[in-house]
């Protein structure tokens, strides 16, 4: 009796059990889903059934937060995906095309930013919807007439995606050496210190530079440039002095150029130009530092830039000059050609701008400035998109915060290197 009253007890308990089982699913399956990470595994692109533009579809697992579009730029449509936790591993990105240059993601807090850039001459008016039957986000790319594109990109502002993303603990330089300092440590301590750029926007005044696509004069980009590096070095490395050799449209001779940098008794002199050739598909940023020229397209471009001191002083720089400045200098030019590469390295795989490489030339400020020393040309405003990328905001800021990055890890390495010098100087007084 008393087992069978427990049978039938245990009975009526298990019908329960499964009945609750169903809600226990629904439940974890939920709570699964409220805590998945959205992945964005392929962005891919197809031609409008209509024929008049492309779309450009997000593979999506799941709707993101939200999302917003702008385009700034004939060539260039920027999206923001607002979701913390969208995962892009293995993602998979369009292959170049005619239409359809490029397509490059930036990791930020809330989300990811994204740059769309389109091919010469390809002119779309850009706008985002979610696909009805899923998450996925659509971009279409309408055909519209050039004018109409140019008169739409101007109501947006470019977004920097690099000011947001500059890891600010890289940022912190070597930290002040607490060991004891013998005297002529004390001394020259202060000369040691990386604590002072000056920053050189090329040409001014009486002199544009070069001209580029539709009248734009090289003299300007270059100082907007500056004005941004600047900004950001006083930002981030507020013990760096920053020293302009313009600020306006004037101008200084190139003789008086490197006099003014060594009586600023400055660590780094960088000078900011942009390159022009008569070919207007030529492209690509490029950095010099001092020495004799090693091809005849390093002699085109030094010829140049050394026109307007030729001008003026009616002399030119003899490979007898260099020889002597190399061997005087062997340490600045080392120096020079490190920073160089590191500029050049931001240009390439971080700011993913074309490379046209480091190079050796006997430019004429270089040539008179007692310090490291480059300079750099930003890219060919004779090539219509460089032109474009070159007079926004955009891309100012791009190049700017490249060489801004190139420079902050220098002086990382360099103080670290003078601090522990200074530790082992200490340690050998003892």
């Amino acid at each position: 009796m008393t087992y069978r009253n427990h049978n039938s007890g245990l009975n009526m308990r298990i019908p329960h059990i499964y009945r609750a089982l169903p809600l226990l699913f629904i439940f974890l399956f939920s709570f699964a889903s409220v805590f998945a990470q959205t992945q964005l595994h392929r962005v891919s692109n197809t031609a409008r059934s209509d024929g008049m533009g492309y779309v450009v579809r997000y593979h999506l697992t799941a709707p993101v937060d939200s999302f917003d579009i702008l385009q700034p730029a004939p060539d260039l449509i920027q999206m923001v995906l607002y979701d913390e936790e969208i995962d892009t591993t293995g993602l998979e990105l369009p292959e170049e095309s005619e239409k359809l240059k490029e397509v490059r993601l930036y990791k930020l807090k809330y989300g990811y930013g994204i740059d769309i850039y389109l091919g010469n001459g390809a002119y779309y008016k850009s706008n985002a919807y979610l696909d009805q039957n899923g998450s996925d986000i659509l971009v279409n790319l309408e055909v519209a007439d050039q004018r109409e594109v140019e008169r739409y990109s101007q109501q947006f502002l470019a977004r920097n995606w690099y000011e947001e993303i500059v890891d600010e603990s890289a940022l912190e330089v070597a930290p002040p050496d607490t060991a004891p300092k013998n005297d002529f440590y004390y001394d020259v301590k202060d000369k040691l210190r990386f604590d002072k750029i000056v920053i050189d926007p090329g040409h001014g005044g009486w002199d544009p530079g070069s001209i580029g696509y539709k009248g734009v004069k090289e003299k300007e980009i270059t100082l907007a440039v500056a004005k941004k590096l600047g900004a950001y070095i006083n930002e981030h490395l507020p013990d760096v002095e920053v020293v302009y050799t313009r600020t306006d449209d004037s101008y200084l001779g190139l003789a008086e150029l490197g006099h003014f940098a060594n009586l600023a008794e400055a660590d780094l002199y960088v000078s900011i130009h942009c390159n022009s050739y008569r070919n207007q598909y030529v492209r690509g940023a490029e950095v010099y530092f001092l020495g004799l020229h090693k091809s005849d397209a390093s002699f085109e471009v030094m010829k140049r830039e050394n026109s307007v001191f030729k001008n003026e002083t009616d002399k030119e720089l003899t490979e007898e000059d260099l020889l002597v400045y190399e061997l005087a200098h062997s340490g600045y030019i080392a120096t020079s050609e490190k920073i160089a590469y590191m500029i050049e390295d931001q240009f390439k795989n971080r700011a993913q701008r074309k490379s046209r490489g480091v190079k050796q030339a006997g430019f004429q400020v270089l040539f008179e400035a007692s310090m490291p020393a480059v300079l750099v040309e930003l890219g060919f405003i004779t090539n219509p998109a460089e032109q474009r990328f070159l007079t926004s905001d955009y891309g100012q800021s791009i190049m700017a915060s490249a060489m801004f990055r190139a420079i902050r890890d220098y002086k990382v390495e360099y103080d670290q290197k003078q601090a522990y010098n200074t530790t082992s100087s200490s340690s050998n007084q003892k």
